[in-house]
């Protein structure tokens, strides 16, 4: 009688060729997929940032000045116009200004070029312009 306790180098081989081919056939969408979410990621954070905004308006009067930035949303600004009815627990749930899914700051102008403000992510890159995953992510273009 054979024993047949593992498996020949011939299995082996087989399944490590199948393998291989799945990560051949299947890695590039699933990297590529990644970059999409991030770009999906970055127009949430932006329509987030967007209502706390909105809301921070509806309390004082106006939106933060680009030298008070995206900070104005967590803590009461010290400098420029200081807002009187600024809510005690800030304008974002969590208490911190996110950073975009590449890491880098959201760039906020106010008075912006485009309207009241202007919110945007340069992209993977972090740099202004760009196409594909470097392309900028802008609150106007979005509309």
């Amino acid at each position: 009688m054979k024993d047949s306790r593992g498996f020949t180098l011939i299995e082996l081989m087989v399944v490590i060729v199948i393998l291989s081919l799945l990560a051949v056939l299947v890695g590039p969408k699933i990297i590529g997929r990644s970059d999409d979410a991030k770009v999906a990621d970055a127009k949430v954070q932006i329509r987030n940032l967007e209502t706390a905004l909105k809301l921070y308006k509806l309390d004082t009067g106006s939106f933060p000045g680009t030298e008070q930035g995206l900070q104005a949303l967590v803590a009461k600004p010290t400098t420029g116009k200081i807002p009187n009815n600024y809510k005690a627990e800030g304008y974002l749930e969590n208490k911190n200004v996110p950073k975009d899914p590449w890491g880098n700051d959201y760039v906020y102008l106010s008075p912006g070029e485009h309207g009241d403000y202007d919110l945007s992510s340069y992209g993977a890159d972090g740099a202004r312009g760009g196409e594909g995953k470097n392309a900028d992510i802008e609150s106007w273009s979005m509309k």
